[in-house]
């Protein structure tokens, strides 16, 4: 007798979150997981449960988003499956390509890093509204930069959290952070292990206080070693904000 045989796949796909609650489910809102669960739904004909590789809050976009999925259906050629997927899903959501992985592989525990960009825009620009946000105030540049790398010199970045999480630990290891002009943006990138709730943000937003004189590094550092939300800068908007890179150990795939 022939029993059916579990598989596991990675969906790698990107998103506008404009339109969107998110990654995460919600119970009153549209989120780009359940959207993606009901093309997957329509393409295989029953249900199967997704998991990302992470959150992404309301009206965050996501350059690439990892998700996984079992199926015990042999789904046969990926590209043509993701082809199908694509013809379902709206505009805003869009999936490059499905490999398969081990049936232990986790788009989100696997993780061994991932990558974010936030972009700013100085002028007003109808090219990336809602895709950048805009802040018009001189900064320095060089001060930011400066700023930045004090972040490789702490693993707790409880002052850059959202309040409140189920988190066990706010420790992170930063591999990456800096700032350059990619012509007209303004573009902040980071790469850790890990991210907290909404720390992106909060670290943006606090590095422009440096930017515009408000703060000094000093001050930078202190407000990571106080440990204290409160004591950090506001969160910038959602709109500039983009998952840009997850990366996975080689062996996890088939």
């Amino acid at each position: 007798m022939n029993f059916p045989v579990k598989k596991r796949y990675f969906i790698y796909l990107s998103y506008n979150g404009a339109n969107y609650h998110g990654w995460q489910m919600q119970p009153n809102g549209v989120s780009v997981q359940e959207v993606l669960s009901k093309a997957l739904f329509t393409v295989l004909r029953f249900e199967t449960e997704i998991t990302g590789a992470g959150r992404t809050d309301t009206g965050v976009h996501a350059r690439l988003m990892v998700a996984h999925f079992e199926t015990e259906v042999v789904v046969g050629d990926l590209k043509l499956f993701a082809n199908k997927l694509n013809s379902i899903l709206p505009p805003d959501i869009s999936v490059s390509k499905i490999c398969e992985v081990k049936l232990d592989a986790h788009a989100r525990f696997d993780a061994i890093s991932r990558k974010y960009e936030y972009h700013i825009v100085t002028e007003k620009s109808v090219f990336q509204h809602g895709l950048a946000a805009r802040f018009s105030e001189n900064l320095n540049i060089e001060l930011m930069n400066d700023a930045a790398k004090m972040l490789f010199q702490f693993i707790d970045f409880t002052s850059f959290s959202k309040l409140h999480t189920d988190v066990k630990t706010n420790n992170c290891i930063i591999k990456q952070a800096f700032w350059e002009w990619r012509d007209n943006t303004l573009v902040f990138t980071i790469e850790a292990d890990r991210f907290l709730r909404n720390m992106v943000r909060a670290i943006v937003g606090t590095l422009l206080e440096v930017g515009r004189g408000k703060i000094s590094i000093d001050d930078f550092s202190k407000i990571i070693e106080a440990k204290n939300r409160c004591k950090a800068g506001s969160s910038v908007p959602a709109c500039g904000l983009y998952l840009v890179d997850i990366k996975y150990p080689v062996d996890i795939f088939i």
